[in-house]
């Protein structure tokens, strides 16, 4: 009985050091996708805002409203395109602590062995 004591308190143990690795990684993972989005978000705007401005002020005054509105249309795809992406990204990742889950179901399954 005391072995497998010793045994299932050296699993607990690893097992919390697992889970911990794991949320300074997810934790990492969150504060990268931040700053990426956030680097995303401030130049993209900054980019289209001066891109805008360029294309409709080229194009002569008697056009100017089908540039903007084409340009408008043309930002619309491309955030539809960025979203879709954005999307795909997180469905691929896998679930935060999978890792740890899977260790303790193998746990589990070796403690209900013993009976």
């Amino acid at each position: 009985m005391r072995r497998v004591v010793l045994t299932g308190a050296s699993a607990l143990h690893n097992r919390g050091e697992l889970f911990l690795v794991e949320l300074q990684q997810e934790t990492n993972r969150i504060l990268e996708l931040f700053i990426w989005a956030a680097m995303v978000c401030l130049l993209g705007i900054g980019a289209f805002a001066l891109l805008t401005m360029t294309v409709i002020l080229a194009v002569a005054p008697e056009w100017r409203a089908y540039a903007a509105a084409g340009v408008t249309v043309l930002y619309l795809v491309v955030a539809v395109l960025a979203w879709v992406n954005l999307r795909a990204i997180l469905k691929s990742s896998l679930p935060p602590f999978s890792a740890t889950i899977d260790e303790l179901k193998k746990d589990r399954e070796w403690f209900e062995s013993l009976e």
